[in-house]
């Protein structure tokens, strides 16, 4: 496919080498880009983009933000996602790996691809260009001082660069006016002349010294610049991008891509399994109080004590134990077994009930094999309402109601406090996350958790379980959010996923 209105801007880059397009590892994406690229591109080039910067949101939130540990965390998952890292353009291939200019090309891309997707309300626009932000700010100070010169040249972002002489002559008022520099420093760094006007956060701080309506901004802080210059041109763009929507959503093929990407899950692969039967029915109740999250464990509590669940608790847990390793005739026992101590007959729930377990199970009607509900399904489903125990305690809980949940499992106040203080700033992945380092009593979990069955196998690697229990999962980046595989085009199997799982919540609707 082709990006629209970029005709004219084609033509005038007919000629033009990859070198020229492609010169400088940053960028301010002001350019669409103009290759011809397959649906299945498009989407795998979406969906990497989409893992970075959702980790940079992860680590921002885990990590003091540029600390050393949170720039080591963030470089191994750039390098790993095939982002551009190194300053040099070549073709050359590292061994086994790819061209600098493909991850170039790869991140120019991608950039526009999650601008489509996100530029469609206010809240997906700030979550992208905070991500964006801070993915630029680490690659901009990764530069070393020559390269941060040439992307500003490269940019038409022209600050003057103070000579030697001058910083000589202002030496003393330059070390008393810019924190942590010294006459050594100073003769080292880089100071660029920029207008007051374009540097009021350093005024404001007192960073920088003023001089004839110029402030003299030392190398490490024109990043503070440059960002506020990234963000303003962003937000143009993004209004742009959302006022041409319309034509881009117009196309059958883009549409429910983009509509799903902004709460696509882009991680592993739940629904295959090859250690399925590995969990006998009498371990539920003692692999729910360790190894279960909040969600999972609240549904297993309410199933037990009311001996029902509606629905979408139904739904939720069912998917859920499947994807531990539940066989369709455990399921089958699980199910009915709670249910007939209820108001539930055997009679009544082979009539009414059965048949829905088995279809989850891709036995009945369309024979589809269900995939677990990620995070981000969970969390953005249907609240629930009285009487229904689905969804997720972090995100549908009262606060309160949470503390109370917490403290009955034990949860130290300053853990609780720490869990709220995520709630609270609507990080409900990363208070999940913090649940199971303290249930667990580890200082840092080592993953991001976006998965109820990635806690799970997590979980049991910690506790030693893991080689009898630990589902093992095929390596795919799938995206369950994003109705369509990788392989085939998007609008397909889209369709066939909304139908599938629309067919399978009519099963388990209650009378």
């Amino acid at each position: 496919m082709q990006f629209p209105g970029t005709a004219g801007r084609r033509k005038k880059l007919i000629g033009s080498s990859q070198n020229d397009l492609y010169d400088h590892c940053l960028q301010f994406y002001g350019q669409p880009p103009l290759d011809n690229i397959s649906l299945t591109e498009f989407e795998t080039l979406a969906v990497e983009r989409l893992k970075l910067l959702k980790t940079v949101e992860n680590l921002g939130v885990s990590y003091v933000k540029n600390s050393e540990q949170y720039l080591r965390k963030l470089e191994t998952e750039f390098s790993s996602l095939n982002f551009p890292l190194r300053t040099e353009l070549g073709d050359q291939k590292v061994q086994g790996g790819t061209s600098e200019y493909e991850k170039r090309r790869k991140d120019h891309i991608s950039h526009f691809i999650l601008r489509l997707a996100y530029c469609q309300t206010e809240d997906l626009r700030r979550w992208f260009i905070q991500q964006e932000m801070d993915l630029f700010r680490y690659r901009f100070n990764d530069l070393s001082s020559k390269h941060k010169t040439d992307f500003l040249h490269k940019n038409n972002v022209k600050y003057e660069t103070v000579s030697a002489e001058e910083k000589k002559s202002l030496k003393d008022k330059l070390i008393n006016s810019s924190y942590g520099l010294s006459g050594i420093t100073v003769e080292e760094y880089d100071f660029y002349k920029v207008p007051f006007q374009d540097a009021l956060d350093l005024v404001r701080t007192r960073k920088v010294y003023l001089l004839a309506g110029n402030a003299y901004i030392p190398h490490n802080e024109i990043v503070t610049i440059v960002l506020n210059d990234f963000r303003t041109r962003l937000s143009k763009a993004l209004a742009m991008t959302a006022r041409s929507l319309p034509a881009v959503q117009s196309d059958e093929r883009l549409q429910p891509l983009l509509s799903h990407l902004s709460h696509a899950y882009v991680g592993q692969d739940y629904s295959i399994q090859k250690n399925i039967g590995k969990i006998s029915l009498e371990q539920i109740d003692s692999l729910s109080g360790k190894s279960f999250p909040l969600c999972m464990r609240h549904l297993h509590k309410a199933l037990r004590e009311n001996h029902h669940l509606r629905h979408g608790g139904r739904m939720q847990y069912g998917l859920f134990l499947k994807g531990i390793g539940l066989t369709l005739e455990q399921a089958l026992q699980f199910w009915r077994s709670e249910f007939v101590k209820g108001k539930v007959d055997a009679d009544k729930f082979d009539k009414a009930y059965a048949y829905s377990v088995r279809h989850m199970f891709g036995k009945e009607g369309k024979r589809t094999d269900y995939t677990p509900y990620s995070c981000m399904k969970v969390i953005l489903s249907n609240p629930p309402s009285q009487g229904d125990y689905h969804g997720c305690p972090f995100r549908h809980s009262d606060p309160e109601l949470l503390k109370q949940k917490l403290q009955s499992y034990k949860i130290s106040p300053s853990g609780i406090n720490q869990v709220l203080e995520l709630v609270k700033g609507m990080h409900f992945q990363l208070a999940c996350q913090k649940y199971f380092e303290l249930t667990h009593s580890v200082e840092d979990a080592g993953f991001s958790l976006n998965h109820p069955n990635q806690y799970f196998t997590e979980s049991q690697k910690l506790l030693g379980g893991g080689r009898d229990i630990k589902k093992e999962v095929e390596i795919s980046q799938r995206s369950q959010e994003n109705p369509s595989n990788m392989s085939r085009p998007s609008q397909e199997s889209s369709k066939q996923a909304h139908e599938e799982m629309g067919d399978l919540d009519s099963f388990f609707q209650d009378e």
